[in-house]
């Protein structure tokens, strides 16, 4: 059966329940979760990112607040500003990438919430990389090949 949302206010650069997720290097902290839906903060320094990666059963979407984010969705390129909303249906290959010089924040959500919050979870602290990509594809996410990113 699935989750109901609680209701409420969840603060900036907070996520409920007191949680943080450290998933390398980079902060997420959960915003919501219900069967519908899941969603959460990242905040990326200059130079992180995800790279390319599919969700087969989840639509995703990021909210950029500060900073910007280039987005690479279905091979093309694209920058995202505070304010703009970058729509990532599922089963297309997307990744994003802070090439700025500034911190970025955006709010994320993916529907329906299906195992995303679960792997954050078993992310959180890891630090080889090979076990994240084995971890993920566990939990629907499948990175592509580093060759995706370019």
């Amino acid at each position: 059966m699935a989750k109901d949302l609680d209701g409420g206010i969840t603060r900036l650069g907070e996520g409920f329940e007191g949680v943080e997720w450290n998933i390398l290097g980079q902060r997420y902290f959960p915003k919501a979760d219900c069967g519908s839906t899941f969603s959460f903060e990242t905040n990326s320094e200059p130079g992180q990112f995800v790279p390319v990666h599919i969700h087969p059963n989840q639509d995703e979407f990021i909210l950029v607040q500060e900073g910007e984010l280039h987005v690479k969705l279905d091979g093309q390129w694209s920058v995202a500003r505070p304010g703009d909303l970058v729509r990532m249906p599922r089963g297309i290959p997307h990744g994003y990438f802070n090439k700025g010089d500034v911190p970025a924040r955006a709010l994320f959500w993916v529907s329906p919430a299906g195992p995303l919050r679960a792997l954050f979870e078993k992310l959180d602290r890891m630090t080889d990389v090979e076990e994240v990509v084995r971890t993920s594809a566990a939990h629907e996410v499948d990175f592509l090949p580093p060759e995706a990113n370019a």
